[in-house]
């Protein structure tokens, strides 16, 4: 239930706070008089979206709060939310807006705490439901009727449409697997036969090691130069310690050198690590020189592993230019061996797959066909109950009815919703949207909003202007209708008829007036001073209301006007006595 409202700067108003009654709250005034602007207020605290003109020209912040006492059902979601509620059962609700170098930018709090609109909008759909007379275009549609008769089925029929749209996604895989198969069965065996090839063709190659090409190469080139090797590293040897020639070795030398110093070294002491290192060096020479000399003896040539090297090079470059180095080539072979085992084993069977999409298909058309029971029984409940609210609303000879013919299953199960609807006696029942006139529709919004009256979990009903293109007769009726959803609703209502605002436990005046403008918070310092116009609210009292409702009945107070508004006020005691003696249901 919403306990108050506080505006500061938003569209025409500069600053207001309204505290709100229980049950019937009327909104009345002129026609541009800034009522919906009230309502306004409370869809942008709640989440509603907002642009530069929901800002008071000259401001740069509007202020918005509004503070709920909540049900059980709101208090359990905001716990789960984390957020404590503010004297044990209230929330809170602000927003602030503000505008800055032509950008708008705004701010939610939920008991103080920051949020996002997205929650914001999820505690809306807990505390208000607004209603607009403009709404009523949007009531031929199927799918705004097909939700509201599931909602109107209930918990079980509500499970029930949950688990078809299980079943219908579902079989919609199912469905998308089995084409998926069929469309790639053609070119999985085109793959199998490529990859049988390659997996063959690097499997007869035996390859293992990607350093394999490289050291045959290596390999190739040492088989390749035997003589020159052997020739070679007998020079070295020579060089190094044996030399036939006139010139020394290497080794001679050394020695040479290390018998000088170890005469030098008993002069100066100083010279013996240079000794050490000819000695080292001679040790290396002699070292080497045998080493060369060995392997010289070893190399023969062997024409034999030559060409059989030079094969196995000449077959990993063939694999190297189809595959990549050859590192690459061996990756590749281990990956498409298990590819090829996957395709080899096929995944699940053609026959498996439709097997499943067939088993998919039939738990889709059981839930379909429960669920159209179930919608069928809601239906014929929802006829009974609607035409019994709208017979009250002048509307006794009015025939409804519920049609529901079978369609292709989708999430929302197998049936074509169609509200059809017959206002006069001897016409064809026919489709609501196709024949219902403006105040027809009306009074069906609000007959509806009265079979959900005890299923809905908003506490908060708004209607703005739900009585538009309705008088006399009709417009009682319909204050009759509001006074019973006051009984289990809070309901703010704005209206132009003097009969649905005599019914009214709280009746709100507003209107515009023009005032000498002065700066305000939020409104730019350098506002030029001048004329404003503004919103003002007033609570009515019994000579105000009398008043009021004169207005409202004849545009003038003249004694005839004030002595018919009296009549309304009693007329409307009367009939809130006689809600108030039947029993609730």
């Amino acid at each position: 239930m919403l306990l108050s409202l506080r505006i500061e700067n938003f569209a025409l108003i500069d600053r207001l706070d309204l505290d709100f009654g229980p049950s019937l709250n009327v909104f009345t005034g002129e026609t541009g008089a800034g009522k919906s602007i009230i309502l306004d207020a409370i869809d942008v605290v709640l989440g509603g979206k907002v642009d530069r003109r929901s800002i008071r020209t000259g401001a740069t912040r509007a202020i918005l709060e509004a503070t709920f006492e909540l049900d059980s059902s709101a208090a359990k979601w905001l716990f789960e939310q984390e957020i404590e509620p503010i004297d044990g059962n209230l929330a809170v609700c602000s927003r602030e807006i503000n505008v800055s170098s032509g950008a708008l930018r705004s701010r939610s709090r939920l008991n103080g705490i920051l949020v996002n609109r997205q929650l914001m909008e999820q505690l809306r759909d807990r505390l208000v439901e607004i209603t607009a007379q403009g709404q009523t275009v949007h009531l031929g549609q199927e799918t705004l009727q097909r939700e509201w008769l599931d909602l109107y089925g209930g918990k079980k029929l509500t499970q029930a449409r949950s688990t078809t749209s299980t079943a219908w996604l579902g079989a919609a895989s199912a469905k998308t697997a089995l084409n998926r198969r069929r469309q790639s069965e053609q070119q999985r065996l085109q793959r199998l036969d490529l990859l049988e090839y390659q997996v063959r063709e690097l499997s007869e190659a035996h390859i293992e090691d990607g350093g394999e090409l490289e050291q045959l190469e290596q390999e190739s080139i040492r088989l390749g130069h035997v003589v020159e090797l052997q020739q070679q590293s007998y020079r070295v040897h020579q060089a190094l310690y044996q030399n036939d020639g006139d010139s020394a070795s290497a080794a001679d030398l050394l020695s040479k050198a290390e018998e000088i110093l170890n005469d030098m070294v008993v002069y100066d002491v100083q010279l013996q690590p240079i000794l050490e290192m000819v000695s080292d060096a001679l040790a290396q020479a002699t070292e080497a020189s045998s080493q060369i000399s060995s392997y010289g003896e070893q190399l023969e040539a062997d024409p034999e592993r030559l060409e059989e090297v030079e094969d196995r090079i000449r077959e990993l470059k063939q694999i190297c230019r189809k595959y990549g180095q050859l590192s690459e080539a061996i990756a590749y072979y281990h990956s498409i061996q298990n590819e090829l085992n996957e395709l080899l084993e096929g995944g699940e069977s053609m026959e498996a797959l439709e097997l499943a999409y067939q088993t998919a298909l039939e738990q889709l058309k059981d839930a379909c066909s429960h669920l159209t029971i179930l919608r069928r029984e809601a239906a014929l409940k929802l006829e009974t109950h609607l035409v019994g609210e709208l017979k009250p609303l002048a509307m006794e000879k009015v025939q409804f009815q519920v049609e529901i013919s079978p369609c292709s299953p989708t999430a929302t199960g197998a049936d074509q919703i169609a509200f059809c609807f017959s206002p006069n006696p001897g016409e064809p029942l026919q489709p609501l949207g196709a024949i219902a006139s403006g105040g027809e529709m009306s009074r069906f919004l609000l007959a509806i909003k009265a079979c959900f009256s005890q299923i809905e979990s908003a506490g908060t009903l708004i209607f703005d202007e739900i009585d538009a293109g309705v008088s006399g007769r009709v417009a009682g009726a319909i204050a009759k209708k509001l006074y019973q959803l006051s009984d289990k609703h809070q309901v703010l209502c704005v209206t132009h008829q003097p009969l649905i605002a005599a019914m009214a436990d709280c009746h709100f005046r507003v209107n515009k007036q023009t005032i000498a403008a002065e700066s305000s918070i939020g409104e730019a310092a350098n506002s030029e001073p001048g004329e404003r116009t503004v919103v003002r609210v007033a609570v009515l009292n019994s000579q105000q209301r009398r008043e009021e409702l004169a207005q409202l009945a004849s545009g003038r107070s003249a004694h005839e006007a004030i002595a018919f508004a009296e009549s309304l006020l009693v007329e409307a005691a009367g009939l809130r006595q006689s809600q108030s003696a039947k029993p609730s249901k």
